[in-house]
């Protein structure tokens, strides 16, 4: 029994008595339910009632009835909500299955959605088929349509006229676009807006003003996030859950079981339109964003603690709504709201691997001109500070001095360009000096600014610049400031045991603290300081430590380096294999991560290993993939320089040091700008390689014997320097000894040992 063609207030058993052409006869005919039930008492049968949602009241009523009195009688009723009756056996219709993204023509067509566009497609337009140069298209229009049968066969109507690529690049505007319906289909069948408008005009006011909010939330809302924002209006707080259950019922929402409430995407796009028409996006677009930067500011403090991985995995799971938040403030030039998400969520986009979306948010939220004075409001009620805080100037300037903290932070992370945050620090550590905030990431700000500014004028970082955060009362601070603090000693070629000690008392703070990034950032600088040492087997145990513990948050991209020194360390262990296996590692997790300097970090890493394992021609090929990939981005002077040092080295051996002459002028005068100790000392053994190859030993000696004195010790974590030494003491013979001490004699100091390996180049 088809009920769909019957208005809302149409009586159910006189249609269905009808179905069964049990017409009624006269006023003595009776109770049309009396005469159904009569009709049916004795018979076995199946009653489907089709399109029951807006009679859903009286269809109940209608087989409550008739199952009661008819013990042979099953009713199959179809519905976007159920029936409600006990005893009923729900059968939920999902949207039919979808490939993965990057799906090939015969992975897509093992999937039923493609199966279904294909087949209808091929009935609109001949010599349609899914091949390899359509099957990304149609992937992508199945998934966008969620699976839905009816919106995939409109799209498939579509492809009459349209290539596969051009209807999903029209997606966006889909209720325009998927209107091609047959004429004999229900009115409700015939366009893509028509299927959702049905289920709409059957809500009541609340659910449609809940379901139209909650478009707002692209990574789907707990009923306490739908509380936060949602209500208001025709909407009670307390109706909020029984709102978001009618609504999953009438199959409108979705859920896993996890406490969250979903829409696909073609409702989330109609309510969308629904939230402009009601007036409501600017007043929905503020509350949502003051909701999630309270709950990223509640769990910011936690995810320097034991507790970081359950707020990690709270934050995660609002990933989505965190970031439509920070865009929307950005494109609606709402200064006020993206900064203080800024500073609410950036370490959470640190720790969760974020960094490269982090660091273009920050930027764009900094450079927003300031807001205006903050509108008063619905649903901006949650947007007040702790402890009895509103929106006032001073919590303003201190978000704004943490986001600045956070933005300098992304800047200078990994192998991104460090020379343009000077601006930003030093408006932080104004607002800071102004707010006296207490926010661990700002007490950085003041020894990051007195290293650059010390850097910018030719100098050498302060030794006491990290005395303050190494004295701070904040236990993650003291262990931050320890680590940094090796770290500048390590970069300036201070002596190892003392940072080594540094480094070892602040993995005892993290570890007290149960805080896992910190642990994993002093055990990978560790293991740097044990390799550099000739102690491969442990430091290969500190980084496989670090990549554990940096697996529990979940974050790729800081493992990267620590697979890349583990597989050159087992290399030089003996164990080519298991250095193989670990690079391949780094790469697919780099490949997955796809950003620029991951791929160019674990680029660098493979040419180095083929280049000690006499593979020039792949070391070649690495290299040029890691310029490359980072052809458009601000690439760190470090890194441009360690990658011209290994293309020296290649250029030496296949056309002797004149071909090696330009890549090591410019690698010496990259690390010379870079003031950083380690990188310099890499540079002038590559130098000394030079001076061996123009058969002027000595001064390879002496090269190699400032590149230790820079250092602060020697480095037997890479070939290169053991194979020149090797090569130069083979060269001089007992000689070495006396060139060996010239870095310590007046002569030896830093200037004479660069002027040694300027001249060295200059031929």
């Amino acid at each position: 029994m088809e009920l769909a063609p019957l208005g809302a207030e149409a009586d159910v058993a006189p249609a269905v008595l009808n179905a069964l052409a049990l017409r009624e006869h006269g006023a003595a005919a009776g109770d049309p339910l009396d005469r159904l039930a009569a009709a049916l008492r004795t018979r076995t049968a199946l009653l489907v009632l089709d399109n029951c949602e807006h009679l859903i009241d009286a269809a109940a009523a209608v087989a409550d009835r008739l199952l009661g009195e008819c013990p042979g009688l099953r009713v199959l009723a179809t519905s976007r909500e159920p029936l409600g009756l006990t005893g009923e056996a729900l059968w939920p219709v999902h949207p039919l299955p979808l490939p993965p993204r990057d799906a090939d023509a015969a992975q897509a067509m093992s999937y039923a959605a493609v199966r279904l566009l294909n087949d209808r497609a091929a009935a609109a337009r001949h010599g349609f088929a899914v091949t390899e140069e359509t099957a990304a298209a149609v992937t992508r229009i199945c998934r966008a349509l969620d699976g839905m049968p009816l919106a995939i066969e409109l799209a498939a109507a579509r492809l009459r006229t349209m290539s596969a690529e051009q209807l999903a690049a029209r997606l966006d505007d889909r209720f325009r676009l998927l209107t091609g319906g047959a004429r004999s289909a229900p009115r409700q069948h015939r366009t893509l807006r028509a299927v959702v408008d049905w289920s709409w005009e059957l809500l009541t006011d609340p659910e449609r003003a809940l379901l139209r909010r909650l478009a707002a939330f692209p990574g789907g809302a707990t009923v306490e996030a739908a509380e936060g924002v949602c209500a208001g209006g025709p909407v009670e707080v307390y109706d909020v859950l029984d709102l978001l259950t009618s609504l999953t019922d009438k199959s409108l929402l979705v859920t896993a079981g996890d406490g969250r409430y979903r829409m696909l995407e073609t409702i989330r796009a109609y309510g969308l339109d629904r939230l402009a028409e009601a007036g409501e996006e600017e007043r929905i677009r503020r509350a949502h964003a003051a909701y999630f930067t309270e709950l990223a500011r509640t769990a910011d403090p936690y995810l320097r603690r034991a507790e970081q991985l359950e707020w990690l995995a709270r934050l995660a799971a609002e990933h989505d709504n965190l970031s439509a938040a920070l865009r929307g403030a950005i494109a609606a030039g709402d200064a006020r709201a993206a900064v203080r998400l800024v500073a609410a969520a950036g370490w959470y986009w640190w720790l969760s691997g974020h960094k490269a979306d982090g660091a273009r948010l920050a930027a764009q939220a900094l450079a927003l001109p300031e807001s205006g004075p903050e509108p008063a409001g619905p649903g901006l009620a949650r947007e007040g500070g702790r402890d009895g805080e509103g929106g006032g100037d001073g919590r303003d300037e201190e978000s704004r001095a943490v986001a600045c903290a956070l933005a300098v932070l992304f800047a200078t992370a990994g192998l991104g360009d460090d020379r343009q945050t000077a601006e930003l620090l030093r408006e932080g550590v104004l607002l800071a000096e102004r707010t006296r905030s207490r926010h661990p990431v700002v007490r950085f700000l003041d020894p990051m600014d007195r290293i650059l500014r010390s850097a910018a004028a030719g100098g050498t970082p302060p030794p006491d610049a990290w005395e303050g955060a190494q004295a701070d009362e904040d236990p993650w601070v003291r262990a931050q400031g320890l680590l940094e603090g090796a770290k500048t000693l390590l970069g300036t070629g201070g002596r190892p045991e003392r940072a080594e000690a540094a480094i070892e008392a602040a993995l005892a703070g993290f570890r007290g603290l149960g805080e896992r990034w910190g642990t994993s950032f002093a055990l990978t600088l560790l293991a740097d300081l044990v390799a550099r040492r000739g102690d491969h087997a442990a430091a290969i145990g500190h980084y496989e430590e670090a990549v554990a513990v940096l697996g529990e948050l979940g974050a790729v991209e800081d493992r990267l380096y620590a697979w890349v020194r583990q597989a050159q360390l087992r290399r030089l262990a003996g164990d080519p294999a298991g250095g193989a296996a670990v690079m391949a590692r780094a790469e697919r997790a780099a490949v997955a991560a796809g950003w620029p300097e991951a791929l160019a970090m674990v680029a660098h890493g493979k040419a180095d290993l083929a280049r000690w394992n006499g593979e020039p021609d792949l070391a070649r090929a690495e290299l040029a993939r890691a310029r490359e990939v980072t052809r458009d981005v601000a690439v760190h002077p470090v890194f441009r320089a360690v990658v011209l040092d290994s293309l020296g080295y290649l250029d030496a051996a296949d056309g002797g040091p004149e071909a090696a002459r330009a890549h090591r002028a410019e690698a010496l005068d990259l690390a010379l700008a870079a003031g950083h100790a380690p990188t310099l000392a890499q540079v002038l053994v590559g130098v000394a390689d030079q001076a061996l190859r123009q058969d002027r030993p000595r001064e390879a000696a002496r090269l190699l014997a400032g590149a230790l004195a820079v250092r602060g010790g020697p480095d037997h974590s890479r070939a290169d320097a053991a194979r020149v030494e090797a090569a130069a003491r083979s060269a001089l013979g007992a000689r070495y000894a006396e060139h060996e001490r010239w870095a310590g004699s007046a002569a030896g100091a830093p200037e004479a040992v660069r002027e040694l390996a300027r001249v060295t180049l200059d031929g």
